[in-house]
Formats: structure tokens, C-alpha cells, sequence
């Protein structure tokens, strides 16, 4: 690849100080991740020189749009920036894409491509898969969208369910009725209901039956309309549960499946979700979209862990 220089104005000195960071910390770790390029700051010029001046310069005018937009810029947006400029992405496009207001006042958008995609397939189709490893906002990004669309009264409740998969300690020894049992089955799907509304409105919506957290097993025989229903942890459904749950779906009703195909905890490995894609592929208004630890946005070693497994296991 021949060298080049590029040259980035950015439009007013008032930007500098977010866009290098404290003590030209976001510099470095530009720096630090094209080795190859050489930086210069002059004033509100940004110089880059070397084999990938031009990918730095699309960088810097990208984190210009973000701060313009009035985002913070910290190290890890800008770590995943430069992972997306790299692949030939556009950061400003992905990291821009509001979904809701969450309970504590932060604006939940997509942090990944492979996020913005997701939430692109549930936007547009009744049914949507989203497959991947932990970390990958599989289920966060589904129960936002889900109160989005409760809140823009697009359906008139939330329905969030998954299978009670025994994972060493069977449910008849746990103390309580059969909700009890389950609840800790239920409780991510809990949390992320919490983050999106407040713990009151939440609470009111639950008792008034707005918002239904049940186990799987709930829904046999009954037909879902005007609903947004979230089936988490799908892997560890049996392929007659899939069958049964996918048959619930009523009118004006959307649907979401999410599931990691490396973590089947159900006895005997018969998963719901293994081999179902080519099955259903060829119909209308259903989505799949496969997530990886490129959409890791949990701690960085997650998505190096997630990484490694995949090695392992030949996946990569």
C-alpha cells in the first residue's frame, strides 16, 4: 500500500480537547492502532502520514460527526470506531441510531454494525432471530425495542418468556410456588426491563399485566395478538417448543428469538434453534441475524474470550 498525507480541518478549536481526549489519551490510542501512520496536530488541523492516512483521516472526520451530534467521546467508542472504520463502516451512521431513553437517562443506541443490523431486522419484520455469544446485546436490544414500540403504542403489551433449563439444581428442591421457581430463570430478562423504564413504572406495568414475564411453558395454547413477545435463551428450547411458541404469534403481533447455539444446556442437545434457519429462511417478514464477538460490548476480554472459544472450537 503507498503512502499518502491527509489532512482533516476541524471545524472549531472548541472540538479539539473531546476529540483528542484528556492528555491527547484518544490520540494515542489512535496512535497505538495504526502503528503505521504518523500524527501530527497543529491548532484545528489534524495531519496523518503513511500507508493508512486515509483510514486515520475518515477516522478523525467520523469522531467529528459524533462530537457535532453532541456525543462524549471515550475509549471504548473510539476503539469501536476504529474497529469500524477499519472494516469500511461508518461510525457516525452506527453509533447515532437512537432507540429509546433508558430508566437512567442514557439514550440506548447500537454500539456495533452487527447491533445496528439487529435492530434494522426488528424494525422491519414480524419475526426476527438474533444469534451470538453473551455480550452481544441479544436481549437488552430486543426489550428496548420492545418498549419503544409499547410506548409508541404500536402493541399493547410486552410479553418476555424463555425455558426454565435446569442447570445442576432442579426447580423441586427451590423453596416457593412455581413462579417462584422459575424467577431466577427470569431475572436477566427482569434487569433489562429495568434498565429501559423505571423501577415503578415497570412495577405498575407487571401488575397490570402491560408487561408479562413468564416461562415458556405459559405459553402452550394461547394465541398472541397486539403483543411484542421476546423468547430468550431459545437454545434451550426443544424443537417442540420452538414449533409451539413460533405457532403462538397472533395479528399485529412481533416477535423476537434470541439464543447463543454455543451454550445448549437441554438435555440430550435436541435444541429448537439448531437447524431451524434453512427451515424458515424463505419466509416473508422473518429475519436472521447472526451476531459475533465483533458485537461483543461487554468488558474487552469478553470479546477476546468469545474469540478464543471460536478458535477452538474451528468457528473462526
Amino acid at each position: 500500500m503507498s503512502s499518502s498525507t491527509v489532512t482533516v480541518h476541524v471545524p472549531g478549536n472548541h472540538l479539539m480537547p473531546g476529540l483528542l481526549g484528556s492528555r491527547d489519551e484518544l490520540l494515542r490510542l489512535v496512535e497505538d492502532s495504526f502503528p503505521e501512520v504518523i500524527v501530527h496536530v497543529r491548532g484545528n488541523e489534524i495531519t496523518a502520514s503513511g500507508a493508512k492516512a486515509e483510514q486515520v483521516g475518515r477516522l478523525f472526520e467520523e469522531l467529528v460527526v459524533l462530537l457535532q451530534q453532541g456525543q462524549v467521546l471515550e475509549p471504548v467508542a473510539v476503539r469501536r470506531s476504529i474497529d469500524m472504520v477499519k472494516a469500511d463502516e461508518r461510525p457516525s451512521e452506527i453509533l447515532t441510531t437512537d432507540v429509546l431513553r433508558s430508566s437512567r437517562g442514557r439514550m440506548v443506541r447500537p454500539k456495533t454494525s452487527g447491533q445496528k443490523r439487529y435492530i434494522e431486522a426488528i424494525s422491519h419484520n414480524i419475526v426476527t432471530f438474533g444469534v451470538g455469544p453473551a455480550g452481544t446485546g441479544k436481549s437488552w436490544l430486543a426489550v428496548a425495542m420492545a418498549v419503544q414500540a409499547l410506548q409508541n403504542k404500536q402493541v399493547d403489551r410486552i410479553i418476555l418468556t424463555r425455558p426454565a433449563v435446569e442447570a445442576g439444581e432442579r426447580l423441586g428442591f427451590l423453596p416457593g410456588d412455581m413462579m417462584a421457581k422459575v424467577d431466577p430463570y427470569l431475572r436477566p430478562l427482569y434487569d433489562a426491563l429495568y434498565d429501559m423504564l423505571e423501577a415503578e413504572g415497570a412495577q405498575r406495568m407487571l401488575e397490570r399485566g402491560t408487561v408479562e414475564v413468564a416461562p415458556l411453558a405459559f405459553m402452550r395454547g394461547r394465541t398472541l395478538n397486539n403483543s411484542f413477545i421476546i423468547l430468550d435463551e431459545a437454545q434451550n428450547t426443544t424443537p417442540e417448543q420452538m414449533k409451539m411458541f413460533l405457532t403462538r404469534i397472533g395479528f399485529g403481533s412481533k416477535v423476537v428469538v434470541t439464543g447463543d447455539t454455543t451454550q445448549v444446556d437441554i438435555q440430550g442437545g435436541r435444541s429448537g434453534l439448531l437447524g431451524l434457519e434453512p427451515i424458515l429462511s424463505h419466509i416473508d417478514g422473518l429475519a436472521w441475524v447472526k451476531l459475533t464477538a465483533a458485537d461483543v460490548v461487554r468488558h474487552r476480554i469478553v470479546q477476546d474470550i468469545v474469540t478464543a472459544y471460536e478458535a477452538a472450537a474451528g468457528l473462526s
